[in-house]
């Protein structure tokens, strides 16, 4: 683990969130401007406490759906496309659950099929990069990214049957809850 300095502060992801979020709309829209990039979710997370020098103990997958769907918001607000679209899961390069609060935001549908989403987020992605200033080929097309296209090669496609979800989607953090009852990151 990197090296903590004197000056980073631990704190709740609930205090930390308002300053973080300055931090994510920044970082994003620097990978916007890199034509075919993205970012995981733990490389913003890490990049986001970094800057802020606001650390939490709280695992990532508790607070990084609610920075992501602050974003959502004030991207839909300012008539941006979607940077969550930017932001990949490490393991297969595609956009995660919270990608359907863009969606939502939008007045769409959540998108149950993984390879459709991907799709959607694909083009959401071209959109940041032209709105971003990115330097992006005139005859462009929405693309998968590198890993998701590896992963997907490798791999029989998926059926939503295969992908189901044990537990439903908590609308407030975007994380799976338990069969049995509600969010415990939530309540």
């Amino acid at each position: 683990m990197a090296d903590m300095t004197d000056h980073e502060t631990f704190v709740t992801p609930k205090f930390a969130q308002q300053y973080w979020a300055k931090h994510a709309y920044e970082v994003l829209v620097e990978t916007a401007g890199r034509y075919n990039a993205v970012i995981t979710y733990s490389e913003l997370a890490e990049e986001v406490q970094r800057r802020s020098s606001l650390r939490t103990k709280s695992q990532m997958r508790n607070w990084i759906g609610a920075l992501l769907a602050d974003l959502v918001k004030v991207n839909h607000v300012r008539n941006e496309p979607p940077l969550a679209s930017l932001v990949v899961r490490k393991d297969d390069g595609q956009v995660g659950a919270g990608y359907d609060e863009a969606l939502r935001v939008a007045g769409e549908a959540p998108i149950t099929d993984p390879l459709e989403r991907e799709n959607s987020a694909a083009a959401a992605r071209l959109e940041c990069y032209r709105h971003w200033g990115a330097d992006v080929p005139a005859d462009a097309v929405p693309t998968l990214t590198a890993k998701a296209r590896v992963v997907r090669a490798s791999t029989p496609r998926a059926t939503a049957a295969t992908e189901a979800r044990r537990g439903a989607v908590c609308p407030t953090c975007f994380m799976e809850m338990p069969v049995s009852g509600p969010c415990p990151n939530c309540d």
